[in-house]
């Protein structure tokens, strides 16, 4: 049920996000009509982008919601690296566009008109994207979806832009020099472009399940939070994301006579620790490792009845040592 509450509210915030992003497209394309200015065509074919981009990610979202089936054991959560991908190519694109058609401005100039009033749709449209990208980028935090992060990320870096692209309209009113309404639109083609490599980027990095440092640290030090002495360590940590959903891979080494009852229930504590630091339940494949003589040395328990060596050190658990395929030692 909680799942489900939270897939709703995900699918919800970004249904809102679309529907004002079609608005906001439709002001500054008026903005552009009355103005004539490539400055404010560069805001206006971002937004396109912005509500394509848009639709297609609430598809994403529909379909990463959907339960686990024969075809699809993991999820349908990997739809939403594709979405971001798709997102930042066509951002990337519109960056290329923006230049294109600036370059040519440069030759073909045009009287720019009623700069007043594209000026208050900018800052306008600036704002509302800056609340909406700000909104969706807490919800992506929160829930671990890279398609809200992705489509958080690309309105704030709109706002932005429109807030440079409003430093440049009122340079031109102040100096009379239309020219640099190319001069605007093509230094923030380059910024848009460079935003949309980032999104592929990050996008081709998650489908081809890179490690990902702010998914993993947070787990580890959660974990040597509430660190008990019969967890000698942990190691062969993985950590795959699935949409908003995570799927963990390790071992923890046990002291070897603990019966298989006691084993799982020290997996299975584990298991609710880490997924107290999540809003969505995170999937395990927790493998037991007995301990060996070696691990006496870094093993706290106090009165072991199995101990062969004295203890020395406790290590303590990094990204450096949970992550290796090996068990701890000294």
């Amino acid at each position: 049920m909680k799942q489900e509450s939270t897939n709703k509210e995900i699918l919800r915030i970004q249904f809102i996000a679309v529907g004002l992003g079609v608005l906001l497209l439709l002001a500054k394309f008026v903005a552009y009509w009355l103005t004539h200015s490539n400055t404010i065509l560069t805001d206006a074919l971002e937004s396109i982008i912005n509500v394509v981009a848009g639709v297609f990610a609430l598809y994403s979202l529909y379909l990463s919601s959907k339960p686990k089936d024969f075809d699809h054991p993991y999820g349908h959560g990997k739809v939403e690296f594709i979405s971001a991908g798709f997102e930042g190519i066509l951002i990337a694109l519109a960056g290329v566009l923006i230049i294109g058609k600036s370059i040519v401005a440069f030759f073909n100039p045009r009287t720019l008109e009623h700069l007043d009033i594209g000026i208050a749709i900018v800052v306008g449209s600036g704002i509302i994207n800056y609340f909406i990208g700000f909104t969706l980028q807490k919800m992506g935090e929160k829930n671990n979806s890279l398609v809200l992060n992705a489509g958080g990320e690309h309105l704030k870096s709109d706002a932005y832009s429109s807030f440079g692209i409003l430093a440049g309209l009122v340079l031109i009113i102040f100096t009379g020099l239309n020219y640099l309404d190319n001069v605007v639109a093509i230094l923030f083609g380059f910024l848009i472009i460079y935003t949309g490599i980032k999104l592929v980027r990050k996008s081709i990095a998650g489908i081809m399940d890179e490690a990902d440092e702010q998914i993993i640290l947070p787990v580890i030090k959660h974990l040597s939070k509430h660190r008990k002495a019969q967890w000698i360590d942990v190691h062969n940590l993985r950590i795959i994301q699935y949409g908003n959903k995570l799927h963990v891979d390790c071992h923890v080494t046990l002291p070897w006579y603990f019966t298989l009852e006691q084993a799982h229930n020290e997996i299975e504590e584990i298991a609710a620790i880490i997924n107290e630091q999540h809003s969505t339940q995170v999937e395990f494949f927790i493998h037991e490792d007995p301990c060996v003589p070696t691990s006496c040395k870094i093993c706290s328990i106090e009165n072991c009845p199995e101990r062969k060596e004295t203890f020395k050190e406790k290590i303590e658990w990094n990204l450096a040592n949970v992550i290796q395929n090996k068990k701890h030692g000294i």
